[in-house]
């Protein structure tokens, strides 16, 4: 049999699926992406309202996830790069912190801070040559505890860590408690000192469209929710029958495999709010961090502080809630304005969007950062992929995707194919 003449199946155009097809097509098979949905990129996607570039959440890319560096093409996307630092809100008053060795505008801000003291700026320091010099998969290996356990070890204070650490990693792990283990706080940390956070020009959305773009010989099927997965056949919810010979399921699997029922991934959930607003309250790329414990509101960002492909006339402000809440949509949009006013000084706003994001990122336990192609396989014929798989990043969804894309090459052609890429990521 030829390769195109393979069915070979994903479910899911997410990162995952979309890298899971081009592993595939460069080894020269045909494959198909059944997706659920009328459209591709999974939780990375992008609206336009009102001539604004809307994300589905705040989301940035770290340029230095090794797996990322090899699938994109950094330069076509056009990425605006973020000042490596932060705006910090508390007690009505607004401070900038970052690290001034690269970039030279955060020096005197950061020196004047009162964010912490002094020995917290030392052990900052300290923390950064240590991660600098670990090896990402040495912190997969480490020992897990809570990322506020880690922090209180390290000797930093309760001020940083409250009115620092918390809010603005809250904002990535979709967690208001620093309950996320400290492998991820390692890992994400190292990221961030090892290169920039970003985004594309065009948006979030532009890393699957770069994805999708690549794809020559994969066909999609939209619209397309699968009901189950079996050995050599997918059962769409409308009945329909597709003969597989490989299946890779780059989405949540438990409710397609029946042996999987009791095994449904949990996950972190997160509301994101876009708001027009005349002024700037940050005049430079920086992330607002609110650092108020009464708060409901975790971080704010203006995206027109970067450049843009679509831009409305006055100002783009995102601003993320990460911690649980029973309120009303309408209430909480008044929470959220009445907190805007209260720690940001932010009035005058014109709500764009809400963003309700029920699956944002997996909660999950004794994280890691890699996976064997043989790990991938489910049943001799069916494959999983995705990011909660691993942890919960870009990095992991890509690794996954290639994962269980080898694993089908190495069963189709009895295991000659080499997992080559593995060292590239380490």
């Amino acid at each position: 049999m030829k390769k195109s003449d393979y069915n070979i199946h994903i479910i899911g155009a997410g990162i995952s699926g979309l890298v899971a097809a081009q592993v595939l097509e460069n080894h020269g098979y045909c494959p198909t992406i059944i997706e659920a949905s009328n459209t591709f990129g999974g939780r990375v996607q992008s609206d336009i309202v009102n001539d604004y570039i809307l994300d589905h959440g705040f989301q940035v890319l770290l340029t230095s996830y090794p797996a990322a560096k090899h699938y994109l093409n950094y330069t076509d996307l056009d990425l605006q790069k973020f000042l490596p630092g932060a705006t910090i809100f508390k007690n009505g008053k607004q401070q900038t912190i970052g690290d001034p060795l690269r970039s030279f505008s955060l020096l005197f801000p950061t020196l004047f801070a009162s964010v912490g003291n002094f020995a917290d700026k030392t052990k900052i320091l300290k923390l950064n040559a240590l991660l600098k010099k670990k090896k990402v998969v040495e912190i997969f290996r480490t020992d897990e505890k809570s990322t506020l356990k880690y922090l209180q070890d390290l000797g930093f204070s309760e001020s940083i860590i409250n009115d620092f650490f918390k809010p603005f990693f809250s904002g990535i792990f979709l967690e208001p408690n620093l309950e996320t283990s400290s492998r991820m706080f390692e890992f994400v940390y190292k990221m961030f000192g090892d290169g920039l956070a970003v985004l594309p020009k065009g948006g979030i959305q532009e890393i699957p469209n770069q994805l999708k773009s690549k794809l020559k010989n994969t066909t999609f099927l939209f619209d397309s929710p699968v009901a189950q997965v079996k050995d050599n056949k997918i059962i769409l919810v409308n009945d329909k029958i597709i003969q597989s010979n490989m299946t890779i399921i780059a989405t949540e699997a438990s409710n397609l495999i029946a042996n999987l029922k009791n095994q449904e991934t949990e996950w972190k959930s997160c509301d994101t709010f876009y708001f027009e607003t005349h002024h700037c309250v940050i005049s430079k790329p920086l992330i607002g961090l609110i650092a108020d414990e009464n708060a409901l509101i975790n971080n704010i960002f203006y995206h027109t502080s970067l450049a843009t492909s679509s831009k409305g006339n006055k100002e783009l402000l995102s601003v993320t809630v990460v911690k649980k809440h029973n309120l009303s949509k309408l209430d909480l949009i008044l929470k959220v304005t009445e907190d805007l006013k209260k720690y940001c000084n932010i009035d005058a706003v014109n709500l764009l969007k809400h963003y309700h994001i029920k699956k944002a990122l997996p909660q999950l336990d004794n994280l890691q950062y890699e996976i064997s192609s043989t790990e991938t396989k489910l049943k001799p014929t069916v494959f999983l992929a995705g990011d909660q798989l691993l942890n919960g990043s870009l990095n992991a969804a890509m690794i996954s995707g290639e994962r269980a894309a080898i694993g089908v090459i190495q069963t189709l052609e009895d295991g000659l194919i080499v997992d080559e890429l593995t060292s590239e990521y380490s």
